[in-house]
């Protein structure tokens, strides 16, 4: 499958699944669904999130069956509004233990495989603002209508940004060029750095996970190689609007993304193993009206395959 013909045949829209008929399906093949949302201090918008999501999805029409936050040590209110709004509430912490401690959105995520039960696991973004609930069903439709799917990932419209239908800023200038210099198999997805997605827990089981914001594009890279470009699919969710980064922070993104790559690409023989080391992201600030050099620990954290570690969720 070319990427052309991938972009054809596995580009989705979310509105067209019937979230009635994906119910009845989901059940007659027995397929259970997990929802998780990784947080860190969203107490403004995770409320409302957990609350749409159970209200539609578990109590009007039964399309999951678990709903859970993965906290990563909150300071606000984040975990009281979650299980005021009826989620499961974990703290990232108290999982695995005995394998160190870890941070980031790709720990919880990684993590989430270990409690949740689910035979789908899909990830849902907590800082979402005015959150739709069909979201939902636009995730998991893929992979309830299309068995040989393992994999999906969420593109939409960004109302808060100059070009809505761009990728990002980070996605544009770092992750796009490095997908087409080292996987241009994977050029088809709209936005490999989206939040939201949804995968078969086999699948998911098989594959490391980076931490924190490597882990989007290092999800699609590895499963690449896993179940292939044609087990992979990508969902056109309309709009959706987000707490946005300031560009400071976006430096650090992208080095984190970078070395992820690199990492990838020299453990495929394909570079010098030197690019898989780990390097600082430096840069000029000015502190008491003077530049000094400012040093951040950029290289991502990589968790094993959860299949390596657990034999089965909680």
């Amino acid at each position: 499958m070319t990427p052309e013909e991938w972009l054809e045949w596995r580009t989705f829209t979310g509105a067209r699944f019937d979230p009635e008929r994906l119910a009845a399906d989901r059940r007659r093949g027995g397929l259970s669904i997990s929802i998780c949302l990784p947080t860190l201090n969203v107490a403004d918008t995770v409320g409302p999130i957990v609350a749409a999501i159970r209200e539609r999805w578990i109590e009007d029409v039964p399309l999951i069956d678990e709903l859970a936050i993965v906290d990563s040590a909150s300071v606000d209110d984040t975990v009281a509004r979650a299980r005021e709004a009826g989620a499961e509430v974990i703290h990232d912490a108290e999982v695995l233990p005995e394998m160190g401690p870890g941070k980031g959105k790709g720990e919880a995520m990684w993590k989430s495989l270990a409690v949740l039960g689910g035979d789908v696991v899909a990830w849902i973004d907590s800082d979402i603002v005015d959150f739709d609930p069909s979201f939902v069903p636009g995730m998991v439709g893929p992979l309830i209508e299309h068995p040989e799917i393992s994999y999906v990932k969420a593109l939409y419209r960004r109302p808060l940004g100059a070009d809505g239908e761009g990728g990002g800023r980070v996605t544009e200038i770092c992750a796009r060029p490095l997908i087409n210099q080292f996987y241009p198999d994977l050029a088809g997805f709209a936005q490999p750095l989206s939040g939201e997605a949804a995968g078969r827990r086999e699948a998911l089981w098989r594959v490391p996970f980076f931490g924190g914001y490597a882990v989007e594009l290092g999800l699609l890279i590895d499963l690449l190689g896993v179940v292939g470009l044609p087990g992979l699919a990508q969902v056109d969710l309309g709009a959706r609007r987000h707490v946005n980064q300031p560009t400071r922070a976006l430096g650090p993104m992208a080095a984190a993304i970078t070395q992820a790559v690199l990492r990838r690409v020299a453990e495929s023989g394909r570079a010098p193993r030197a690019l898989a080391q780990p390097m600082p992201f430096a840069r000029p600030t000015r502190r008491n009206g003077a530049l000094s050099l400012e040093r951040l620990d950029a290289a991502p954290a990589e968790r094993p395959p959860m299949d390596t570690v657990r034999a089965t969720p909680r």
